[in-house]
């Protein structure tokens, strides 16, 4: 397929900019030059994300709402301001929703992400369970939970949720990434690359998440996962979605080998993309302060 015209490549140390060269040229054979990486155009609001917010916003104003309407209704304008990077404001709406309307599960796995990402592990797992005991078969709070004992450091806790995320899907390949971080800070690289492998296999591949594995297992090269993801796009929305998973779980090996400086610049071309709504970028934003926090400690 054509590489697409609307592909930007940066040299992150410099000012040029080159809009639509091919990307392959500036490979090296196993992995690119940390000074020109591919980026997406980062992701901007929509004219229908800004036309709900007006709109919502004037039914607000409205004195016969009733009090469930009002709920959904701070919930939803929550969901744009998320979407948008809001996160201070979107979570101020989930709490008005949720004064008004408690039972809702899904606003408070929402907040337990944001917990997880400000490093407020107590709160998050509060959070999470709240999810659960409103909705058992949450499966995203389950996988989200694991997550947050994995940062928190609780790993037989983490391993328990994200397998059992996992088992309930074994060809969603993302459980199956977090469950490889995971086994790599307990289990050690070889036995959470044998894991991986074995799930690898158990699964149908059809999930875009198998490729981000299979650089894991050293069966593709970095080179290789780029022109995956440049070939297989359709538009900017789905590359910047694709290079900010791409970004952050190179970066989580690049970190796990000792490469902080790698990890920091990919971490951050995570967050260049603007992809506000995945878990990929939110926890860039935690991955770098930890790594800030520790080197404060180290200085």
């Amino acid at each position: 397929m054509r590489k697409k015209s609307w592909v930007l490549l940066i040299f992150l140390g410099g000012s040029s900019l080159l809009v639509g060269c091919k990307m392959t040229s500036y490979f090296v054979d196993k992995s690119p030059p940390w000074n020109l990486l591919p980026l997406a155009v980062p992701l901007q609001p929509a004219f229908l994300q800004e036309m709900k917010l007006a709109r919502i916003d004037q039914i607000l104003l409205k004195t016969d709402l009733e009090i469930a309407d009002k709920a959904q209704l701070y919930y939803e304008r929550g969901l744009v301001n998320d979407s948008l990077g809001l996160r201070d404001l979107a979570h101020f709406d989930f709490k008005r929703s949720l004064s008004l309307f408690p039972a809702q599960p899904e606003i408070f796995n929402i907040l337990g992400i944001y917990y997880t990402q400000s490093g407020m592990y107590d709160d998050a797992y509060e959070a999470f369970d709240s999810t659960l005991e409103l909705d058992e078969s949450h499966s995203l709070a389950l996988k989200n939970i694991g997550i947050a004992f994995y940062y928190g450091s609780r790993y037989p806790q983490a391993e328990r949720s994200l397998l059992g995320h996992y088992e309930e899907n074994i060809n969603d390949a993302y459980p199956a990434l977090w469950l490889y971080l995971l086994e790599v800070n307990t289990k050690g690289t070889v036995v959470a690359q044998k894991n991986l492998n074995q799930r690898f296999h158990d699964s149908d591949k059809k999930d875009w998440g198998w490729n981000l594995a299979k650089l894991y297992l050293n069966e593709i090269s970095e080179k290789q996962l780029f022109d995956l993801i440049m070939q297989n796009t359709e538009n900017n929305t789905q590359l910047a979605a694709r290079l900010c998973e791409g970004y952050f779980y190179l970066a989580k090996r690049y970190q796990s080998q000792g490469d902080i400086s790698s990890a920091v610049a990919l971490y951050k071309l995570a967050l260049s993309t603007n992809v506000f709504e995945y878990l990929e970028h939110r926890y860039s934003i935690l991955e770098l302060s930890r790594i800030a926090q520790l080197q404060e400690r180290e200085a």
